[in-house]
């Protein structure tokens, strides 16, 4: 059997990881806080007939030797964690981190998240949690009689309660940091959770040690940039397609084969 039908397949197979990391890429371009992700891959072993070196004679070696390549496989997908655009929405409880850091979040069951989607609400006990009613950590609790809500660029919380003029600090927001944010383990949802790969989660205060500084009033958009998108999904499209044809191509050899007669 031709080994090219088997080497084409690998790369088409290749090629339909790349198109569909590209497709999650354009799926997300307007989700907050989402980060774009980048199929990577690597050759496969060679199929050595002839060593480099080999010696052809007393006196002269192979200067390249024989190896056929057997294709490729996908080696990572990995998530790219440059910044978004800043959009401005006016929302007190709309906040984004220009620079490093993510918002640390609990689950119900009391497992740490973290996001990068600063698009907060109140619940009904006046606690701030995103759109699916996480609680941010630490916890933030606005009183019920707050008619300003201000948060600065270090994560300073205050508010303006009714009949006071002057405002009063409630809390304090946080960052945490990894030494590998692409070794975090994406649960959807925008959010992520630690593993061995990202390393442990260094928390700190916005605008020192590494960490970004927090924007009221903004949210962070997706970094997928579409015209980038597009033309991976051409490339990848194209690359598959040629790879069908030298399976197509093979074939009609092996046609041509069975239908030698002596």
């Amino acid at each position: 059997m031709m080994q090219s039908l088997y080497t084409a397949s690998t790369g088409m197979l290749s090629m339909q990881t790349q198109i569909d990391t590209t497709a999650n890429n354009i799926a997300n371009v307007n989700t907050i806080g989402f980060k774009k992700s980048r199929a990577e891959f690597a050759d496969l072993m060679y199929k050595v007939m002839e060593y480099a070196g080999t010696s052809t004679s007393d006196v002269s070696k192979s200067p390249t030797g024989i190896e056929a390549g057997l294709g490729s496989r996908p080696t990572a997908i990995n998530k790219i964690f440059s910044e978004g655009s800043l959009k401005q929405t006016d929302n007190q409880l709309d906040i984004a981190v220009t620079g490093r850091g993510f918002f640390k979040l609990e689950l119900p069951d009391g497992t740490e998240v973290y996001s990068r989607n600063g698009a907060f609400k109140i619940d009904a006990n006046g606690i701030v949690v995103n759109s699916d009613g996480y609680k941010m950590v630490p916890e933030i609790v606005i009183p019920p009689d707050a008619t300003n809500i201000s948060i600065g660029t270090d994560g300073t919380v205050t508010v303006v309660q009714t009949g006071q003029t002057q405002a009063t600090q409630i809390g304090k927001l946080s960052l945490t940091n990894f030494v590998n944010p692409a070794g975090l383990h994406s649960m959807g949802d925008n959010l992520y959770i630690e593993t061995d790969s990202s390393g442990q989660p260094v928390e700190g205060t916005p605008g020192s040690d590494g960490l970004g500084v927090i924007r009221q009033g903004f949210v962070e958009l997706s970094n997928v940039e579409l015209v980038v998108e597009l033309t991976d999904l051409i490339t990848g499209q194209r690359a598959y397609d040629s790879n069908s044809k030298v399976i197509t191509t093979s074939d009609e050899m092996l046609q041509t084969v069975n239908g030698l007669k002596r």
